[in-house]
C-alpha cells in the first residue's frame, strides 16, 4: 500500500541530491499554463459571459449570475447544522486570537538627529479569496482566507467557489454559511482558472444588473486550488499578488520508536483523504515502527470512506512512503530537505526536536497535535507552502495582506551631512543627475562636512 525508502546505509547525500531521493507528487504547472492561458484571456475581453460559460463546461452547471444573493448567504446560515455552525465560531473566535497578534505597529528609526525612517504596514486594498471546491468542502478555508485578512484591515473582500449543480449553480452552503459568519457578502460563484481570471480583470459592466453589478479587479489573490488554479495565478503573478502556487497537500511525520503505529497511521490516512495525490510520508529510524504502521494502514484504510477514489491511490503513488534513516539527526536533515506543508514531530522530547528544524509550513509537536487539529481549530492557519516551497515560502497570515512602506523624512541639515556621500556614491554608479538632485538643494556645492 505504501513504499519505502531505506537511506540507512550509507552517508545522506546533501542539497538537491537528497531531495530527488525523496517521494514528491509530479505537479507540472508550467505545462498547464498553456490550457489556462487561453481561459484568461477570454475572461479578460468578454468579463461574466467567459466566467459563467467556463463554469457551464467544467462544472456542468450554467449560473445566471456570478454574485450569490444575499438571500441565499443569510439562508445557508439559517438552515446550517447547529453543531457546525458552533464548531465553525470556534474555530472563527481561536483564528482571531492568533492572527489578531500578528499585526505590526508602525515603528519609527532616528538614523540621525533631524533624520528618520519610519516603517508603515498598510492593508491591501481589495482581496480575492478562493475557496476550492470538486472533492471535498472546505468551510475551513473561507475561514483560513477571511480571518487574516480581516485582522489585517482589509476592506474589499471578496471569495470566489465553485457553482455546485446540485445547489442550483451556488457554492456549497457550508460555505456561503461560513461567509456570513465572518461578514462576508460578497461572493461569487466561480471556480477554477476563470476565478483567478475574474478576480485579476474585474467583470465590471459585464452582469449589467442591480443585483449583479460586477467583480471589481483585486490587488490580491490567496487561496488553495488544482493546478489550474495554480497555473492562473503563476501566469497573472504581477497584475495581481498571490499568495502561492499550492500544490498537492502534504504530511510528513517524524517519528522514533516512541511513537503510536496507530496515531502515525490515522495522521498518514487523514492526508491520503485529501486527494488522489496527496503525499503521506513518514520518517523514522525505527524499523518496528514502520512494519507496525504498515500493518495499522491495512487496518484503518479498510475501515475508511474515499478508500479507492482518494485514499489508497494517494499512500500507493510515488508521492508516499515510508522513509528509513539511520538516527534522528539523519531524519532532521531529510525533513529538512523534504520542507512539508505539515510536519509532525512524534519522537522522545518531542518540542527539543521540533526546535531544531527548519523547514516546514506548520509543525506539530507530539502525539495531541495532530494536522487535523491545525486544519480546523488550533488557532494556526492551514493555507500552507506546499512543494517543498517551505524553504523560502511561508504560511498565510496577517502578513500575507500588508504592505511595508518606508516613509523618510529629513531636514536640511541631516541631508547636508550625509550629502557627499550621497553625490559621491551617484558618480560611482555614472548617474550624475542623482547627484545634481543633492546638490541643486545646496546652491550646487555640496556641504563640506566635518
Amino acid at each position: 500500500m505504501i513504499s519505502r525508502i531505506d537511506l540507512r546505509g550509507e552517508p545522506l547525500p546533501e542539497g538537491a541530491a537528497l531531495r530527488d531521493l525523496l517521494p514528491r507528487a509530479e505537479f507540472d504547472v508550467e505545462a498547464a499554463l498553456e490550457k489556462v492561458r487561453p481561459i484568461c484571456e477570454d475572461v479578460r475581453h468578454h468579463g461574466a459571459a467567459a466566467v459563467i460559460d467556463y463554469g457551464e463546461k467544467f462544472d456542468g452547471v450554467r449560473v445566471p449570475s456570478l454574485r450569490v444573493p444575499a438571500e441565499a448567504i443569510t439562508r445557508a446560515l439559517e438552515e446550517l447544522d447547529p453543531a457546525v455552525r458552533a464548531a465553525l465560531e470556534e474555530s472563527i473566535r481561536r483564528a482571531r486570537l492568533v492572527h489578531r497578534e500578528q499585526r505590526r505597529t508602525t515603528h519609527t528609526t532616528q538614523v540621525v538627529p533631524g533624520g528618520t525612517v519610519t516603517e508603515k504596514w498598510i492593508p491591501v486594498e481589495r482581496v480575492g479569496l478562493y475557496v476550492p471546491g470538486g472533492r471535498a468542502v472546505y468551510p475551513s478555508s473561507v475561514v483560513m482566507n477571511v480571518v487574516p485578512a480581516q485582522e489585517a484591515g482589509v476592506e474589499g473582500l471578496a471569495v470566489a467557489s465553485p457553482p455546485q449543480k446540485e445547489f442550483g449553480g451556488l457554492p456549497h452552503p457550508t460555505i456561503l454559511a461560513a461567509c456570513a459568519l465572518l461578514g462576508v457578502d460578497e461572493v461569487y460563484a466561480a471556480g477554477g482558472a476563470q476565478a483567478i481570471a475574474m478576480f485579476a480583470y474585474g467583470t465590471l459592466g459585464g452582469a449589467g444588473t442591480e443585483a449583479d453589478p460586477g467583480c471589481a479587479p483585486v490587488n490580491l489573490v490567496t487561496g488553495p486550488g488544482n493546478i489550474y488554479v495554480a497555473a492562473a495565478k503563476r501566469l497573472l503573478k504581477g497584475r495581481i499578488g498571490i499568495d502561492a502556487e499550492a500544490g498537492p497537500t502534504e504530511i510528513a511525520i517524524l517519528a522514533d520508536s516512541t511513537a503510536d503505529p496507530v496515531h502515525v497511521a490515522a495522521d498518514l490516512i487523514s492526508q491520503a483523504e485529501h486527494d488522489p495525490m496527496a503525499a503521506s510520508v513518514l520518517v523514522t529510524d525505527s524499523e518496528e515502527l514502520a512494519t507496525a504502521t504498515e500493518a495499522e494502514l491495512k487496518t484503518q484504510v479498510a475501515a475508511s470512506k474515499h478508500v479507492d477514489d482518494r485514499i489508497v491511490p494517494a499512500l500507493a503513488g510515488r508521492q508516499s512512503a515510508i522513509v528509513l534513516v539511520r538516527d534522528l539527526a539523519d531524519g532532521l536533515t531529510v525533513v529538512d530537505a523534504y520542507g512539508a506543508e505539515h510536519l509532525e514531530i512524534q519522537t522522545a522530547d518531542a518540542a527539543a526536536v521540533a526546535d531544531r528544524v527548519r523547514n516546514a509550513g506548520a509543525i506539530f509537536v507530539g502525539p495531541w497535535a495532530p494536522v487535523s487539529l491545525g486544519d480546523y481549530c488550533a488557532g494556526s492557519n492551514h493555507v500552507l507552502p506546499t512543494g517543498g516551497c517551505a524553504c523560502h515560502s511561508s504560511g498565510l497570515s496577517v502578513q500575507s495582506f500588508l504592505r511595508g512602506v518606508h516613509i523618510v523624512d529629513y531636514t536640511r541639515d541631516a541631508l547636508a551631512d550625509v550629502a557627499h556621500h550621497v553625490v559621491t556614491l551617484a558618480e560611482a554608479e555614472d548617474l550624475p543627475a542623482h547627484g545634481a538632485a543633492i546638490k541643486a538643494r545646496f546652491g550646487w556645492k555640496v556641504p563640506e562636512t566635518t
